[in-house]
């Protein structure tokens, strides 16, 4: 089974075994089919980061929680603290890097999966209007979570007829744990919550659709279809419950993502137009410099 790649500065061990990372050759998008199948649709690692991991972005969820050490987790363009306890939750839409402190390693809980394994309520709870979580849980109540991931760990590494139901079972208990956690530290997380309640339930499966999506390439009628509506009457729902239309929705998402790419990072900008979901570079500074009122190359400097 392949590994997680990243930069040379890190190791990890997955069920099954160890194995050193290969040397990471430049930001990418790790995606499903290289570390998961229909019949696995998550993996467990431990890892060991001792030097930087540059700028990257999956194509599943990435679930992590730091057992020792300290550094610096940029999410989003936003730099946060990691430190024993800290607990992350991504989604395809985010990306980020990390990096530990001068003389540290960091030692870490790594959990990737994909949406098939994650039943939809829950998916519609976590991420209906945010796609990443982050939260410190204190020390008394690292054992239990220690506990959790060790039982994921030791059951994906005897696997059983029924361990893909408990380890199911544990991963969405983490989940909703988090979710719990971060909706008492940040209370506008309910105000947000109940106004996405308020879209028709097909716009909110939509919205979440596009939002793990938006750098495939798209059509309304592929959302629609997962929606389980018919083209227009979709569009017409989108419209009225965003107060936009499906296109213009979906280049404000992949816009937005790009600025930030442009802003926090020194990717080459055609590189950053096509991870944005572009097909060419002439539309997408086209579509930028509309929005933003600057080419991208000149934004970056601004």
């Amino acid at each position: 089974m392949t590994s997680l790649t990243y930069n040379k500065g890190t190791k990890s061990q997955q069920r099954g075994g160890k194995q050193e990372m290969s040397v990471y050759k430049g930001p990418e998008r790790l995606t499903n089919d290289r570390y998961m199948t229909l019949s696995a649709p998550y993996r467990l690692f431990k890892h060991s980061v001792d030097g930087l991991i540059d700028t990257h972005w999956h194509e599943f969820f990435e679930m992590g929680f730091v057992v020792s050490g300290s550094g610096t987790h940029i999410l989003n363009g936003v730099p946060l603290r990691l430190e024993r306890g800290a607990v992350f939750l991504l989604s395809p839409a985010d990306f980020h890097s990390l990096e530990p402190d001068p003389g540290e390693t960091l030692q870490l809980y790594d959990l990737i999966f994909n949406d098939h394994f994650i039943r939809e309520p829950l998916m519609e709870l976590l991420f209906d209007h945010r796609t990443e979580y982050t939260h410190w849980y204190a020390e008394e109540q690292m054992a239990e979570l220690l506990q959790e991931y060790e039982r994921i760990w030791d059951e994906s590494m005897d696997l059983q007829p029924e361990s893909e139901i408990l380890i199911q079972g544990a991963v969405e208990r983490l989940l909703i744990d988090l979710f719990r956690k971060s909706r008492t530290a940040s209370p506008q997380l309910g105000e947000e919550g109940k106004r996405h309640q308020m879209l028709q339930s097909a716009v909110r499966k939509g919205l979440i659709y596009i939002q793990h999506r938006f750098r495939e390439p798209l059509s309304l009628e592929e959302v629609a279809s997962y929606c389980g509506l018919s083209a227009n009457y979709f569009s017409e729902c989108f419209r009225k419950g965003t107060g936009s239309t499906f296109q213009s929705y979906l280049q404000e998402v992949r816009l937005q993502f790009a600025r930030s790419l442009i802003k926090t990072t020194q990717l080459p900008i055609t590189e950053i137009c096509f991870a944005s979901g572009f097909n060419t570079l002439p539309h997408f500074e086209r579509a930028f410099k509309k929005r933003f009122q600057f080419p991208p190359r000149e934004y970056r400097k601004q």
